[in-house]
């Protein structure tokens, strides 16, 4: 019984000072518990402890489901509550991580009033600026992820609205914020790419939005392990338990045509034949139509077509080539910028999954 109560003391010490942080919610990371009513003013939000666990600067809101602002509904991605970030302003918490540690934020954002609306994400000294114009579903908002190394056993995870708008109200809705440890992929003898099936990779709400992996040049760490996303928009994070996905649980779609990129660069050798194979599909998502993966490695390019029926479903796509370098570029892009059949307005495209690059030997 003694080396069992000091077993936990050791146990909640490492915690304290290490912490065994679970993956998902940051603490009222929803936002569901909100401010007294001594300290709003109308939906202003007085005081830079008012929201618990929160410490906040600038012109804050806290926002109800149902709320208007003029004839417009403010959206709320999920739940009852989220805040809103006027001129300038910012929300930030504090948390223990594991140090030399890579993390993802994943967390929902909704444009308000301005058309050129970003978010500075830092956990400092990373930072990233994300664009969130651009809006990839019909319901109003969509879910964003971010990546950081913890260079400290306690961070500071800062969302920042860096925007200047007449109005200082205006400025995006942030709601459900989570975290999730990134563990490295494990190499193996049998392909060459790491995390093939996209298998690592960002937290994933109870949604059907899936995650958008914004562009590398906005993140100095990719959420999607090993992988980069070399184009203007982002790629969206799916996994099985909302979508149609070809191998495994996790799979990414590219959502806008040949500005939704993403690459790996593998170590190869000059004068080598490799084969490069991969699954296209569609995530059941009512995507329809004709869609065209274009994969590229080196100078070395194939189009792989898959008819949509936007139920499921994929086919399998192969790229031969010899290696021209010792660092091989491999990428793949959508070709067509498709729509979802059931509204028209949400960015959907062809599913890539499962992608094996292995050497070819040369018969006897």
């Amino acid at each position: 019984m003694k080396r069992f109560a000091l077993l936990s003391v050791l146990l909640l010490a490492t915690c304290h000072y290490a912490l065994c942080i679970a993956d998902g919610l940051l603490e009222n990371g929803d936002f569901e518990k909100g401010p007294k009513a001594s300290d709003l003013k109308g939906t202003e939000v007085i005081g830079r402890y008012a929201i618990p666990k929160w410490e906040i600067s600038g012109f804050v809101e806290y926002i109800k489901a149902g709320q208007k602002q003029g004839d417009m509904l403010l959206v709320v991605p999920e739940g009852a509550c989220a805040v809103r970030l006027g001129n300038e302003a910012y929300i930030k918490q504090r948390l223990n991580v594991t140090k030399s540690k890579f993390y993802s934020l994943t967390f929902c954002a909704a444009r308000t009033c301005a058309q050129e609306e970003r978010l500075n994400v830092s956990v400092p000294p990373d930072s990233g600026l994300l664009p969130i114009q651009t809006l990839y579903g019909s319901n109003g908002w969509d879910c964003y992820s971010w990546a950081f190394l913890a260079l400290l056993d306690q961070v500071e995870i800062i969302i920042h609205n860096p925007g200047v708008e007449e109005d200082p109200a205006c400025g995006p809705l942030i709601d459900t914020i989570a975290i999730k440890e990134l563990l490295p992929p494990k190499p193996t003898s049998e392909n060459l790419i790491r995390n093939p099936s996209f298998e690592y990779g960002p937290y994933v709400f109870n949604t059907t939005t899936g995650v958008l992996i914004p562009p590398n040049i906005e993140d100095d760490h990719s959420p999607l392990p090993y992988w980069m996303v070399e184009s203007l928009k982002a790629v969206k994070y799916i996994d099985a338990e909302h979508f149609s996905v070809p191998h495994g649980k996790r799979a990414v779609e590219l959502v806008a045509g040949k500005e939704s990129a993403i690459a790996q660069v593998v170590r190869t050798i000059v004068g080598k034949t490799y084969r490069l194979t991969f699954s296209v599909g569609d995530a059941s998502n009512s995507c329809e139509g004709s869609m065209i993966i274009e994969a590229f490695a080196g100078r070395a390019t194939v189009k792989v077509p898959y008819e949509s029926k936007g139920k499921g479903g994929f086919k399998r796509g192969v790229l031969v080539f010899v290696a021209t370098e010792a660092r091989t570029r491999i990428m793949f892009l959508s070709t067509y910028y498709s729509m979802r059949s059931d509204d028209f307005s949400s960015l959907c495209g062809p599913v890539l999954d499962d992608v094996k690059l292995l050497s070819v030997r040369k018969p006897k």
